[in-house]
């Protein structure tokens, strides 16, 4: 869900392999990781057995719980599964990095672009929703206005993803890149680098013409919408389009166009002044992915071609 500056565009990818993973995946989803709110049963709150519980503050180690600020319906990052629990990449991520910690990670719904202001008003500890790791986040700055518009948050990044656009099966196959979509119809999840990147789009477009844009409060709902044949186009994380386009009617629903664009890294979002919560994490994430959990839970998700090697403080651009 990123939404962000300009980045570099990568090279194209071999998407039918990575979709091809996802489906596995999605055979995955009723034996994944259980929801994180419902008990320490995993052991991951274990204070005993945790190997980094000292790096937490004390107040979180009293607590045993680390509040997590999340936009539920992202699949395959976050959402919940026939049976109503949170899972995906990020839950699977967070009770892995939980059993290093010696607390449960509680995910907590909230709509993607209030994250970060439940964040500074401490609802949260920590936000992770695919939130990309930008410079105007670390900044605080209103990426449409570039004012201030707070103090900024503290990253630690955990994946790289581009963006995709996507379309209905066997219709506006015209579209293959962001120029083509002058004309016609876009949507996207309010907040995200979709978003910021149909409205930076539609300022290049000539000829009177424009990308008209109709965002939504998350990811499903532009779905439900494109898929009506309300849009000519959506656009997501490229984990979440593909997966959309793998699973939706059967995937019979939607396709991939053009190329994956902006590839950016996801963060965990933590306020400026809890620098011990987040080394404590970054600590944590470097251990998984030392011990291999990291790789495992990646490639069950199928989206091994975002692994990271390290945890990152900041490293968005």
């Amino acid at each position: 869900m990123t939404a962000r500056t300009t980045r570099r565009t990568t090279a194209a990818r071999s998407r039918l392999a990575v979709v091809g993973s996802i489906a596995v995946a999605g055979a995955l989803i009723l034996t994944g990781c259980g929801d994180q709110t419902d008990s320490n049963a995993d052991g991951s709150g274990s204070k005993s057995a945790a190997p980094l519980a000292d790096k937490l503050p004390q107040a979180i180690r009293d607590k045993g719980v680390i509040k997590v600020g999340s936009d539920i319906a992202y699949a395959p990052v976050e959402f919940k599964d026939d049976s109503g629990k949170t899972v995906g990449i990020d839950p699977d991520l967070a009770a892995a990095m939980g059993k290093q910690l010696g607390v449960t990670f509680q995910f907590e719904n909230g709509t993607f672009d209030s994250l970060i202001t439940g964040l500074r008003s401490k609802r949260y500890d920590i936000a992770m929703s695919a939130m990309t790791d930008t410079k105007d986040r670390q900044e605080g700055i209103d990426s449409d206005t570039g004012k201030k518009v707070g103090e900024g948050v503290d990253f630690v990044d955990y994946f790289t993803a581009g963006v995709s656009i996507y379309t209905q099966k066997g219709k506006n196959t015209d579209i293959k890149t962001w120029s083509d979509l002058c004309g016609k119809k876009i949507v996207v999840q309010r907040g995200t680098v979709s978003e910021d990147l149909a409205k930076a789009e539609a300022k290049k477009c000539s000829g009177g013409k424009t990308i008209s844009i109709e965002a939504f409060d998350n990811d499903q709902q532009a779905q439900t919408r494109l898929r009506a044949g309300g849009a000519a186009a959506g656009s997501s994380d490229f984990p979440v389009a593909a997966y959309a386009v793998k699973t939706s009617g059967g995937g019979n629903d939607f396709q991939l166009v053009g190329e994956q664009v902006e590839a950016a890294p996801y963060g965990i979002a933590v306020a400026k002044n809890n620098t011990q919560l987040r080394d404590a994490l970054k600590a944590a994430l470097d251990a998984v992915i030392k011990n291999g959990e990291y790789g495992k839970i990646i490639k069950k998700w199928g989206v091994e071609d975002g692994a990271v090697k390290e945890a990152t403080v900041n490293g968005g651009k």
